[in-house]
C-alpha cells in the first residue's frame, strides 16, 4: 500500500484541523478512514456514525472518510449534513459509541478538520498523535471484508429527545443568529418546538459565511444579533458557532452573557437540586465562578482549555457541569455530558422562563470588568509561555496557577497568558473589580511577556 504524505501540523491537541486542499482533502480523509479502521479493529470497535458540517469541502472529505473506513472493514451509519451535538448524540446511542465529525468548527471558510470519539472518549493528545503515525504505516486491507455503509436521519430523534427534557413554562421570544454554519438546521426548529416564537438571523447554510465570522467568541460576531434585539420585541438572543457545539447569549440590554455567567447560572440550578455536585471550568473563566460554587456547597474545578480535556476530566471526577470561555458547555445533568451548544441553550431558556424580564436577570449574575479572549499573535507561543511559568514575576499575585499556562490571582482580580493549541498565538485574559486594577494586571503582563520574549510594544 501507498503510504499518504501529509503535513503532521494538522494533528492537534483536541483534534485534526487544516486548510483545504494543501492539508486536509479527499486523499488524506480516505486515508484518515484506513487509519482509524486499523485503529478500531484492535480495539473491537465495528461502526462509526458520521457527520459533517456546512462547510464546502465536508461533504467531499465525508465521502472519502466512509471509503477509508469502509475499505478498513468497519461499518459507517452516514448522518449527512448535521450539527456536531447530533453526531455525539447519535453515537452515544450506538453500540459502540463511536462517531467522526467533519467540520472546521469557528475557523476561516477555508478550514475544515476531524473530531473522533471512539467509544465514548473524545480523542486527544497522544491518542491523535498515535493516528498520526498509525497513518504513516498502514496496514494492507487484503482480506478484509469491506464494511457496511447504512444511512440515519438523526434530526428529529434528538429534537424530540430534547423536547421531552426541556420545559419551559412559558413561550418566549427570542433571536438566533447561526452565522450561516449547520446549526441553522435544526435551531430554529428546535426552540420552535420548546414553544418559542423564533426571529432568524443567518440560518441559511452557506460556508462562504457571507454575513460574519459563526464564532460567538469575538465579540464583533455578536453586533448584528445585539442590533436587532434592541430594535425588536425578543426578549434575547442565542449565536452559534459553524458546527453549533458551542452558544452565545445576548440581553436585550445589549449585554454579552459571556459562557463563564452562563455556568453560574446553570451551575445555581444543579447545586440547588444536587449540593455536593462538582462543576468543572477552564482556566479563562471569571473567578465568580469557583465563588458561586463554593458558596452553594460545590465543588470547583479548574481545569485545562480544551473541549476534549473537559470532556475527560469530567469522566474523571463525575462532574455534572463544565464550561469553558469559548463557549462548550458540557451537561452530564439531565444530559449526556458532551458539549452542545443547541442543548445549553435550551436549558438557558428553560430557567429564564419563569421571569417576566429574562435579560434583567441574565443582566445581574456576578461579574468584574474583564476582557475578551486576547489573541496574541508570536512565533514560538508555547516556548514563550514555559519561560513565562519559570521566570515571570508576579510580586503582588496571591496565587500562581500554571495547570495551562500562567493564571495569576490577585486580590482584586486576574490575569491569564496561554498558548494556543491549535494556532501560533498567546491567549490572554484579563478580570478586576476596577478599570484601575484591570490596567494594572494586563500592563504587567505585557511587560512580562515583552522582557521575557525579547519583543518590543507588543498589542494587547
Amino acid at each position: 500500500m501507498t503510504q499518504p504524505s501529509f503535513s503532521r501540523q494538522v494533528f492537534k491537541a483536541y483534534d485534526i484541523r487544516g486548510t483545504v486542499p494543501d492539508q486536509l482533502n479527499t486523499d488524506f480523509s480516505y486515508h484518515l478512514g484506513l487509519a482509524i479502521a486499523q485503529q478500531a479493529r484492535k480495539s473491537g470497535i465495528k461502526s462509526f456514525v458520521i457527520g459533517y458540517d456546512g462547510r464546502l469541502s465536508s461533504n467531499e472529505l465525508s465521502q472519502a472518510l466512509h471509503n477509508g473506513l469502509l475499505e478498513g472493514g468497519i461499518n459507517t451509519v452516514d448522518l449527512g449534513a448535521v450539527p456536531t451535538p447530533c453526531v455525539y448524540f447519535a453515537a452515544s446511542n450506538e453500540e459502540d459509541a463511536s462517531g467522526i465529525v467533519i467540520t472546521g468548527s469557528h475557523n476561516p471558510e477555508n478550514y475544515n478538520g476531524f473530531k473522533i470519539m471512539m467509544r465514548g472518549k473524545t480523542l486527544y493528545g497522544d491518542d491523535i498523535q498515535e493516528l498520526a503515525s498509525i497513518m504513516r504505516n498502514l496496514e494492507l486491507t487484503d482480506g478484509i471484508n469491506p464494511g457496511t455503509p447504512s444511512k440515519k436521519d438523526i434530526i428529529e430523534d434528538y429534537i424530540d429527545n430534547i423536547k421531552n427534557i426541556i420545559k419551559p413554562s412559558r413561550p418566549m421570544r427570542i433571536a438566533i443568529d447561526c452565522g450561516n454554519g449547520i446549526g441553522g438546521l435544526v435551531a430554529p426548529i428546535l426552540y420552535e418546538a420548546l414553544g418559542c416564537e423564533v426571529e432568524k438571523l443567518y440560518c441559511e447554510i452557506d460556508g462562504n459565511f457571507p454575513n460574519h465570522h459563526p464564532d460567538p467568541a469575538d465579540p464583533n460576531n455578536l453586533i448584528p444579533l445585539i442590533q436587532y434585539i434592541n430594535n425588536s420585541n425578543c426578549e434575547l438572543g442565542l449565536a452559534f458557532d459553524g458546527d453549533a457545539d458551542r452558544l452565545g447569549v445576548v440581553t436585550k440590554s445589549g449585554n454579552i452573557i459571556w459562557p463563564d455567567r452562563q455556568l453560574i447560572l446553570f451551575a445555581r440550578d444543579i447545586l440547588a437540586r444536587a449540593p455536593d455536585s462538582s462543576i468543572i471550568f477552564d482556566v479563562k473563566c471569571s473567578r465568580h465562578v469557583a465563588s458561586e460554587i463554593q458558596k452553594l456547597g460545590g465543588t470547583s474545578i479548574m481545569w485545562k482549555t480544551g473541549h476534549s480535556l473537559i470532556k475527560a476530566k469530567m469522566a474523571e471526577t463525575g462532574a455534572l457541569l463544565a464550561g469553558e470561555m469559548s463557549g462548550h458547555i458540557f451537561f452530564k445533568d439531565r444530559w449526556l455530558g458532551f458539549d452542545d451548544g443547541l442543548y445549553a441553550g435550551a436549558r438557558l431558556l428553560e430557567l429564564l422562563s419563569v421571569y417576566d424580564n429574562p435579560s434583567e436577570h441574565l443582566d445581574a449574575l456576578p461579574q468584574d470588568i474583564s476582557t475578551p479572549e486576547i489573541k496574541l499573535e508570536i512565533e514560538n507561543s508555547h516556548s514563550i509561555v514555559e519561560k513565562l511559568k519559570i521566570e515571570g514575576r508576579f510580586p503582588f499575585a496571591t496565587k500562581l496557577i500554571t495547570i495551562d499556562g500562567v493564571r495569576a490571582e490577585y486580590k482584586d482580580g486576574f490575569g491569564l497568558a496561554r498558548a494556543s493549541n491549535t494556532t501560533p498565538v498567546i491567549v490572554l485574559r484579563f478580570e478586576a473589580t476596577s478599570k484601575e486594577h484591570l490596567d494594572y494586571i494586563r500592563n504587567h503582563f505585557k511587560k512580562e511577556i515583552e522582557r521575557i520574549s525579547g519583543e518590543e510594544n507588543l498589542a494587547f
